[in-house]
């Protein structure tokens, strides 16, 4: 269940939990879009493409019916509004019009995210995240870091709709000047209660930085700041404060700083340019020396922490709010993953005199992993480099990458970088802490790293060694979902290989572990997927069906669902959209070490697509990959069958039943669950070609 310091999740806002500053609360709101309203527009659903509609109109629509957050608009309100100057008939069939358009390019998600009547039109604001109702948010949750979310999502309200309608841009002056008022504010109490409360030099001067960039004159802001860098022992940063809100205020207004503001800043430089002091002056006080504080051993601690920080622009300070933004995209895709706490940016920001982030800070973050990268650009595109490093002993990069985004498509900044670093990572980060040589985790997490390479080995003795390590995780915390996850995913995958006596109570086993996860975590989107595949197997492709869909919308970055769902779409006989599902999960993890069992996908696909050619190339690699995997041979025996390659087919055929000796064409038939009988009769033929006994 990872937890992130993040004010952004991919399509939410993220919960703090109390105590505990840098890791937000595990519960994540089931947004399926995000909205951008600050700058450019944007608008991405949770599967990653764009549902920004292309008419300024319908954009107009779109950006009146978030300001509303929720509140139902009338029709006929927008209508005058956005077609001012002709008659009311007229108005309401281009009104009609637009919010067609923009019903269209929301797509599938038209039902759930617009509602509308005869008389009045509305948008659901429960299912979408948007940034200009997130950063002005009045919850408590909104309070601890509404000023980094603000950093981060600059630009004007709307900037790209000026002159739409003379009573449009009426409107929305307005709704800039009420957006501005209301972030003043909000700002301002943070402000006045981070200088009242915290003694933390750097979070004073953080947040007095940020209420400063958005109000260059806050004489205010400016005075906490110059005594925030007082304390910190940046005297000289401070009068140079000092000079630059002097300036501010002489631009804008043609005054200068008031009284208190000169009075702090004599203070500060008598106190900076005193004159060595005389022999009988007593020495100050030598500075308190900071506990250095050791991060445990990993054994002492049951869960991983993987850092993210702050990604370096790297050639213009022009970058930088971008640059901040994707490490924060980052982390909170992250944060959808349930194996791992994520530690976000906006919590390792402090860095040396070097640029670099400090090793001690990294240290009492007490992380595992951590991840960094840079951005550039040129005229044409974006480049990111990103890194993981992990922490065990020293930081060794384990992986890394790099990725372009051309400039005039930064709403796939999701689809493209985000998403494909997070799908990435996750798999790589389990992959290492289930080697043998590995300093393990404790507790339930622990022994789960210790299965997850036995149970992808598929032989046996290793599989039946990973079930017990499973059991004692569930043992150890019976409350933990991903132990009961994994474990109806091992009892499915036990009775797939025919090792079990009774395989409608394996089923009945896994089924009931499967909702308990559920029932312990209902954002737990590895849960549901494995849940899902049950009903799959059940043959309740609908349920199937609908809880990859749920899924989906919790993880959008889970390769593991994509994969799984595309059995499903085999199943039910749609093995084009099958064959898409699995080039998603492997565009999100091309280097799963996993990969060879979900790639039977592609074989299953090919073969009921009637490409026997590529269904034998991906067969022939699953089974060298995984020659234990019953399930692995099925698809390659029956597409060598149709090909007329019997002799070929015969050494495969001869391992399947060495493997599982009971397999006949009948046993097939009642436990396969395929849907369609044209599909259930084709995969048959090719097995009965090659010689599978009838049963």
């Amino acid at each position: 269940m990872a937890k992130v310091t993040s004010s952004l999740e991919p399509a939410n806002v993220v919960a703090f939990e109390p105590g505990r500053p840098e890791v937000a609360s595990r519960g994540t709101a089931r947004s399926i879009a995000r909205i951008h309203l600050l700058g450019p527009m944007r608008a991405v659903s949770y599967l990653g493409p764009n549902i920004l509609p292309k008419g300024k109109k319908a954009r107009a629509v779109l950006g009146c019916l978030c300001l509303a957050n929720g509140t139902r608009i009338p029709r006929s309100r927008l209508a005058a509004m956005l077609w001012d100057r002709v008659p009311e008939f007229q108005a309401r069939a281009s009104f009609r019009q637009a919010f067609r358009e923009l019903a269209v390019a929301f797509g599938p998600l038209a039902g759930e995210l617009l509602w509308s009547d005869r008389e009045s039109v509305g948008l659901t604001a429960s299912l979408c995240w948007i940034d200009a109702v997130a950063v002005v948010a009045t919850d408590p949750s909104a309070e601890s870091h509404r000023a980094e979310l603000a950093a981060r999502c600059e630009g004007e309200l709307l900037e790209e709709l000026n002159g739409v309608s003379p009573a449009f841009d009426q409107w929305l002056l307005s709704e800039r000047t009420r957006y501005s008022e209301q972030l003043r504010a909000l700002l301002e109490t943070e402000l006045s209660h981070v200088h009242r409360s915290n003694p933390d030099a750097h979070a004073r001067a953080e947040i007095a930085r940020r209420l400063i960039m958005f109000d260059q004159t806050h004489e205010g802001a400016s005075r906490i700041l110059m005594r925030a860098l007082a304390d910190m022992g940046e005297r000289a940063q401070a009068l140079r404060e000092y000079g630059r809100c002097r300036e501010a205020l002489r631009v804008a207004f043609d005054v200068e700083p008031s009284a208190e503001t000169h009075a702090l800043y004599e203070a500060i430089r008598m106190f900076s340019g005193r004159e060595a002091k005389s022999e009988d002056e007593p020495d100050p006080p030598a500075p308190r020396q900071r506990k250095r504080v050791k991060a445990p051993p990993p054994a002492e601690r049951n869960r991983l922490r993987v850092g993210v920080l702050p990604f370096i622009a790297t050639q213009s300070p022009q970058e930088e709010g971008l640059a901040f933004s994707l490490g924060q995209e980052i982390a909170a895709a992250l944060a959808r993953f349930r194996w791992f706490d994520v530690v976000a940016p906006v919590s390792l920001v402090q860095r040396s005199s070097s640029g670099l982030v400090s090793e001690d800070l990294l240290r009492r973050k007490e992380l595992d992993y951590v991840i960094d990268g840079a951005l550039s650009a040129d005229a044409h595109n974006y480049t990111i480099n990103v890194r993981l490093l992990d922490l065990t002993h020293y930081a060794s990069p384990v992986w890394s990458d790099r990725f372009a985004l051309p400039v005039g498509e930064l709403h796939r900044l999701d689809e493209v970088v985000t998403a494909r670093i997070a799908g990435q990572i996750d798999p790589l980060i389990l992959y290492i802490e289930g080697q043998p040589k590995r300093r393990k985790q404790q507790g339930a997490m622990g022994l789960l790293f210790l299965a997850m390479p036995l149970m992808y080995s598929m032989e046996r003795r290793k599989y039946e060694e990973a079930g017990s390590y499973i059991r004692r995780a569930l043992e150890e915390d019976p409350d933990n979902a991903m132990a009961a996850a994994w474990a109806a995913h091992w009892e499915i995958f036990y009775a797939g290989q025919g090792w079990c006596r009774d395989v409608a109570e394996t089923f009945r086993n896994a089924r009931e572990l499967a909702l308990r996860a559920i029932k312990l975590d209902r954002d737990n989107a590895e849960a549901l997927a494995i849940y899902a595949h049950i009903c799959a197997f059940s043959r309740d492709f609908d349920a199937a069906v609908h809880y990859f869909d749920i899924s989906l919308r919790l993880n959008p970055n889970l390769a593991f669902t994509w994969a799984f769902s595309a059995f499903t779409y085999c199943y039910i006989g749609e093995p084009e959209i099958a064959l898409q599902r699995l080039e998603r999960y492997r565009d999100l993890a091309p280097f799963d070490p996993y990969a060879g069992l979900f790639e039977i996908g592609f074989a299953i696909a090919y073969l009921l697509n009637g490409d026997y050619e590529k269904a034998v190339m991906v067969g022939r690699r699953v089974v060298t990959a995984n020659p234990e995997f019953v399930n692995g041979y099925k698809p390659l025996i029956a597409s060598l069958g149709h090909l007329g390659r019997i002799e070929e087919a015969k050494p495969f055929l001869d391992r399947l039943m060495k493997i599982e000796p009971s397999f006949t064409l009948k046993l097939f038939a009642e436990v396969y669950p395929i849907k369609q009988e044209r599909d259930r009769d084709q995969y048959m033929a090719g097995l009965r070609l090659v010689g599978v006994p009838e049963g």
